[in-house]
């Protein structure tokens, strides 16, 4: 808590909705007795990340800004729709109210996530997580695109790559976009617009050299298990990963004229897209590997 004459002080001497420590400027407001069931305290304190006073400033007044137009969100979200008796036909039962991103998370993993793996939810969840962390659960309609800008240049300081920050922003374009059709809202995307920096710092990869694919599959045959069995199944066919480990024995067909593997969607194991149910040759170390198993 803090102290009545430090607070007195500090308003005196720092920019508005803030205090320092440690040289360090922070962002504190006191949550309006009206909204503070929907907050765990009292108060909000948040550091701003600089030492400047003039950036505190400016930061602690987009903060409040934000903060004020959240909570008209909140307090509009509990009211009545005024003069209901004024709205003609149907329009009076199907008067939309707009979804918060958490809601439209609800909607977009419900319909959209029939048959989809745990890394779906995961990486939707933890993308939109982001979103709320930097902006708060808020109204689609109170997000604009500032507020999308602010999300990217917090997103970069977190130490996300440009890629990275590329994904993000695609998912939560999903999302919002989703919901607005769903449920035919007359809102433009904040997200969809928003300058993206290119991904210049995606990491290469190079592939293995003839010399060390054959080393490879040399220690393959010498230890001869499972693991090797599944790596030399990869090394001469270029399957994925879960496309090898999720095969069934009926998959591999070592029988015939032309040796092959089928790929095939299971319910344990789905494919990336309906392209990749295919028949692939079987020669070489993935063909040894295919009768050892």
């Amino acid at each position: 808590m803090l102290s009545e004459n430090f607070r007195e002080s500090n308003r005196k001497t720092h920019p508005k909705y803030t205090y320092v420590k440690n040289d360090v400027y922070y962002f504190i407001r006191k949550v309006p007795k009206d909204l503070q069931r929907y907050y765990s305290r009292p108060r909000i304190v948040q550091s701003l990340r600089t030492k400047s006073s003039i950036t505190a400033k400016s930061s602690a007044r987009l903060l409040a800004s934000k903060l004020d137009s959240y909570w008209m969100g909140l307090r509009l979200k509990d009211i009545e729709v005024p003069c209901p008796h004024l709205i003609i036909g149907r329009a009076r039962e199907n008067t939309p109210s707009v979804l918060d991103v958490k809601e439209a998370l609800d909607l977009y993993l419900s319909i959209k996530g029939h048959g989809r793996q745990d890394m779906f939810f995961n990486t939707t969840r933890r993308n939109i997580g982001y979103l709320t962390d930097c902006l708060g659960n808020q109204p689609l309609n109170n997000y604009s695109t500032a507020d999308a800008a602010v999300l990217r240049q917090w997103l970069q300081d977190k130490g996300l790559s440009n890629s990275s920050v590329q994904r993000t922003f695609g998912v939560i374009k999903a999302v919002v976009n989703f919901a607005i059709n769903e449920h035919g809202l007359d809102l433009k995307n904040p997200f969809a617009n928003v300058y993206l920096p290119a991904a210049y710092d995606k990491k290469q990869r190079h592939p293995l050299t003839t010399e060390q694919l054959k080393a490879i599959q040399n220690y393959c045959y010498d230890i001869d298990d499972d693991i090797r069995h599944l790596v030399a199944l990869i090394s001469d066919t270029g399957l994925r990963l879960g496309e090898a480990a999720g095969l069934h024995l009926d998959d591999l067909i070592t029988d015939s004229d032309y040796p092959h593997v089928i790929i095939r969607p299971y319910e344990h194991r789905s494919l990336k897209t309906q392209a990749s149910a295919r028949n692939v040759p079987l020669i070489g170390a993935a063909l040894w590997a295919a009768n050892r198993i």
